[in-house]
């Protein structure tokens, strides 16, 4: 896929406010300071199209962006940030959960998981819940480059096992690097190959 139009369309707080669409759109989300906003960035070649910062939680809306005008790239706020009150993490919980249930086009859900961390609690957590809901997920492993690929393999491997425990079929994962571009092509093409089969089911 050549990405030749990344736009902004909307941010907001409610599932009911974005883009009334068929078109099919694709959530990122993870723990906070996962690289999501550089991972955005990468994917569409856009240096700023995602705002990035050292500070976690930059990302407080649901963020629409319309990609070649046939899908939407949607930039899901963090969880997982010790700091945040107790009253704003459950103020996430209900626009994400609000906005999952009332998303009819959401076709696929991109969950980033640091490669350099052990299984972490928030991320299992989110997996359980997008499980229960029957959201469709695929996992990605990112900031690769910050460690040895044997590491890296380790961690994911760990994941996996860690997963087998509660999982009947395990989720498809991808690696990746913003700053190496690992990935890039492999998560494009897979929301591609979603797209065409969106478009016959529509037509069907």
């Amino acid at each position: 896929m050549v990405i030749k139009d990344a736009k902004f369309i909307t941010s907001n707080t409610r599932a009911d406010l974005c883009p009334q669409t068929d078109l099919p759109e694709y959530a990122f989300i993870g723990r906070s300071n996962v690289g999501k906003s550089s991972l955005i960035n990468m994917l569409t070649n856009r240096l700023k199209l995602a705002k990035t910062s050292s500070f976690p939680g930059k990302t407080q809306l649901i963020n629409h962006f319309l990609i070649n005008d046939n899908w939407y790239l949607v930039d899901l706020p963090g969880y997982g940030w010790a700091k945040v009150s107790k009253e704003s993490r459950e103020a996430w919980r209900k626009m994400i959960l609000f906005y999952m249930k009332n998303r009819p086009n959401l076709a696929c859900v991109f969950v980033l998981i640091d490669s350099r961390l052990s299984p972490q609690k928030a991320d299992l957590e989110f997996m359980e819940l997008l499980g229960t809901m029957g959201v469709p997920f695929v996992l990605i492993f990112t900031k690769t480059d910050k460690q040895s690929g044997t590491k890296t393999d380790m961690n994911i491997a760990l994941y996996m096992k860690t997963l087998q425990e509660t999982w009947e079929e395990l989720p498809m994962y991808m690696k990746s690097s913003s700053s190496t571009k690992e990935g890039r092509e492999e998560i494009l093409q897979f929301i591609s190959d979603v797209n065409q089969r969106y478009q016959e089911e529509r037509k069907a």
